[in-house]
């Protein structure tokens, strides 16, 4: 009897415990540098996420191993809800793309429900001959063995997409990892490297500006923001089928308190819902996320879908890390 007495008193604390959560500022752990399209979500994100959560919210950003780093460290955080994972696709990519990880994706993590999905944009240096996707073309075809394909690093999204452009194309180029999109971006910008595929996070301000090449779309229907609502898909223009978007999620270490975690989700709901935080996510060419992903059960099977769909992609380029 006392020692059911002492397990129920038990029981009742924890409880109330979770039931103050949060009392203290959470943080969401960013795996990228700061500056960053993630990051931008991550802080957008943080704002409204706090205001719900009526608790200060801090972004920190771990960044390296193309994101595994951050995650690792979530993963091995303790689960109380005050250590959270704010990630990319990167999440469903890194198992194909490093021999050895850190954590399970699909076994170590709570999954809280995902923010957003990004469209990418196909980029060049502005002093780049070729004005429109099928000028690209031909001159990638003229300059075979000559072309530099940037990106932010192994599993970044400019990595990713630039994976399945090449191909998509059948045809080969040099790519030029970087540490962040900000270098790989400025490189651009001077005509250091060619072309680039990149989140609209990164890539509207400069389209708009006229500061690089803007030669289309990566999702299959053309985007409504009104810098990028004339770019041409890239299904439209041959490429048929081609559909990337570079979605963002939120996480917590394995074993958080249920009641945690509907707590955190529900505040995440209501932060998808703010329309400051959609005007914000939508001047950056983001869709913020309003179907049954937004949930716990269905962001783990869309991630589980994204490890199978990109499995296979990754290991045919045979472009793997340590």
């Amino acid at each position: 009897m006392k020692r059911l007495l002492t397990a129920a008193l038990a029981t009742l604390a924890a409880t109330a415990a979770f039931a103050e959560y949060p009392d203290h500022p959470i943080t969401v752990v960013v795996p990228f540098a700061a500056g960053g399209p993630t990051d931008k979500v991550a802080r957008d994100l943080g704002v409204v996420l706090g205001q719900h959560l009526k608790q200060t919210v801090i972004i920190e950003n771990v960044g390296g191993a193309g994101g595994t780093l951050g995650a690792a460290k979530v993963a091995k955080a303790s689960p109380d809800g005050y250590t959270l994972l704010l990630h990319h696709i990167g999440m469903a990519t890194s198992p194909a793309l490093y021999r050895k990880m850190p954590y399970e994706t699909l076994s170590d993590f709570e999954y809280l429900g995902m923010i957003n999905e990004v469209p990418m944009t196909l980029i060049g240096r502005p002093t780049l001959p070729a004005n429109n996707y099928a000028e690209l073309v031909k001159w990638l075809e003229a300059n075979k063995g000559k072309i530099n394909l940037a990106n932010a690093g192994l599993g970044a999204a400019s990595h990713l997409c630039g994976l399945l452009f090449m191909q998509s194309l059948k045809l080969d180029m040099t790519t030029v990892p970087y540490k962040g999109t900000g270098p790989a971006m400025t490189d651009l910008l001077g005509g250091q490297v060619d072309i680039m595929c990149d989140q609209t996070t990164n890539t509207s301000s400069q389209i708009e500006g006229g500061k690089v090449k803007a030669y289309a779309v990566t999702t299959m229907a053309p985007l409504k923001t009104p810098a990028l609502a004339k770019l041409p898909t890239l299904d439209s223009q041959g490429l048929k089928g081609f559909n990337v978007s570079i979605w963002h999620a939120l996480y917590a270490p394995k074993g958080t308190p249920a009641a945690v975690v509907e707590k955190v989700n529900k505040a995440l709901q209501a932060s998808l819902k703010d329309a400051d935080f959609i005007k914000k996510q939508e001047a950056l060419g983001a869709v913020v996320i309003t179907d049954g992903r937004v949930g716990s059960a269905e962001h783990k099977k869309f991630v589980a879908a994204e490890i199978a769909k990109w499995g296979p992609a990754i290991k045919a380029a045979g472009q793997y890390a340590d």
